[in-house]
């Protein structure tokens, strides 16, 4: 059996920290997922999927994640219910978050340079010049072989 999921979208809102009476570090959070497909004439619809993520995953998201940032989450899906003080049965379907990454620097979130790899800077004009790989040959789109 297989239960697998893969997601890229961006949070809701800002994700809480809280801890389970044991001490155990927990997040919930809702992910907006555009979907792949729209009907001809209408805008691409968007489906908001709640994760939870436990322990250090939670501290991560907490700590790095806020409203609006695109992420990736790799987990799985769960059901559960449970009834209320009024004996009503509720039922949620949530992804529990095993994996979390970030998808855009924080450059490209215009947050300043702090998960970008930068280009060396040449000390005598302090402009950043290009890396390059001898092993590496450029070719023009005109020559690919496909």
């Amino acid at each position: 059996m297989l239960n697998k999921v893969i997601l890229i979208g961006r949070l809701t809102k800002d994700p809480e920290l809280k801890y389970t009476p044991s001490n155990v570090a927990v997040t919930s959070f809702t992910l907006a997922v555009d979907r792949k497909f729209a009907r001809q004439g209408e805008e691409r619809g968007t489906d908001f999927i709640n994760i939870v993520a436990w322990r250090s995953t939670a501290e991560f998201v907490s700590k790095y994640f806020t409203k609006g940032r695109p992420m990736a989450v790799c987990g799985q899906i769960q059901t559960r219910t449970w009834d209320d003080n009024e004996g009503k049965r509720h039922y949620v379907t949530e992804v529990v978050a095993d994996e979390v990454s970030f998808v855009e620097s924080k450059r490209d979130a215009g947050e300043g340079t702090g998960f970008v790899a930068q280009a060396p800077v040449n000390p005598q004009n302090n402009a950043q010049q290009p890396q390059t790989n001898p092993d590496f040959e450029v070719v023009p789109d005109d020559e690919l072989p496909f």
